[in-house]
C-alpha cells in the first residue's frame, strides 16, 4: 500500500529538496525534518502495552512500545535517514544493508550486509530514492530471510515503476514516501526527481 504524506511541512520540504541550489547543509536539515514525519506516519500503528509510572505526585497509568523497532538503511544514501529515527525511537537497532548501483545497467549489487535480530520487530527499511525498485526489492528479500515479518519502506521520493515493483514482490510491506513522482528517464533516474540524493547529501 502506497502512503504519500501530506503535511504542509512535508510538501515544502520536498520542494526545497528538489531545488538544485539547496546547500548539502540545508539538503541535510531536510532530509531530516521528512524523516521525521515518514517514520510517525511508518509508526503510527504501532502495537502499545499498559504500564505505570511514579510522577512526583502519584502513580499514573500509562503507555509502552510493546515491540522493538529497527532501522534499516539501504547504504550509503540511506544514512541521511537513520538519525532521525534514532532521535525519535532511543531504544532502535540499526542494521545496514549495502547495495551499490550499477549505473551501466541500473541494477543494484550486493556489498554488505549486517542485521540486528528481527523476530517480534517493526523494520523499517530506509533509502531516500524509490526509483526502479530493485534495491528495494532485495533489501526486502534479505530483511525477510533474516526473520523480519513486520516491515515499512520509507522514501523521500518514488516513482511509479518503484512502488508497483514493491507491490508485486512484497504487498504486504506498506510505502512511506514524501512524494510520488511523474517516473524514470532513460538512465533510471526519477522525473522530476531531485538529483543523486547521496550526492547531495554528502557533497561529493
Amino acid at each position: 500500500m502506497l502512503n504519500i504524506i501530506k503535511h504542509p511541512l512535508a510538501l515544502h520540504v520536498v520542494t526545497r529538496l528538489r531545488d538544485k541550489t539547496t546547500k548539502p547543509a540545508e539538503f541535510r536539515v531536510l532530509c531530516h525534518h521528512l524523516s521525521v514525519l515518514l517514520a510517525l506516519e511508518a509508526t503510527r500503528d504501532l502495537e502499545m502495552r499498559e504500564m505505570s509510572v511514579n510522577t512526583p505526585l502519584e502513580v499514573c497509568a500509562g503507555h509502552e512500545l510493546a515491540k522493538p523497532l529497527v532501522v534499516a538503511p539501504i547504504l550509503r544514501a540511506g544514512l541521511g535517514m537513520v538519525e532521525p529515527i534514532v532521535s525519535l525511537f532511543p531504544d532502535v537497532s540499526i542494521g545496514c544493508i549495502g547495495l551499490e548501483r550499477d549505473h551501466a545497467t541500473a541494477r543494484a549489487r550486493s556489498y554488505y550486509c549486517k542485521l540486528p535480530p528481527l523476530a517480534g520487530t517493526r523494520v523499517l527499511v530506509v533509502d531516500p530514492m524509490l526509483a526502479t525498485g530493485g534495491s528495494a526489492v532485495q533489501a526486502i528479500d534479505v530483511v525477510k530471510q533474516s526473520g523480519g515479518t513486520e516491515i515499512c519502506m520509507l522514501n523521500i521520493v518514488a516513482a511509479p515503476e518503484g512502488v508497483a515493483a514493491v507491490e508485486k514482490a512484497h504487498p504486504d510491506v506498506p510505502v512511506y514516501t514524501g512524494a510520488l513522482d511523474r517516473g524514470l528517464n532513460g538512465m533510471k533516474y526519477i522525473l522530476p526527481g531531485l538529483g543523486d540524493f547521496g550526492d547531495r547529501l554528502y557533497g561529493t
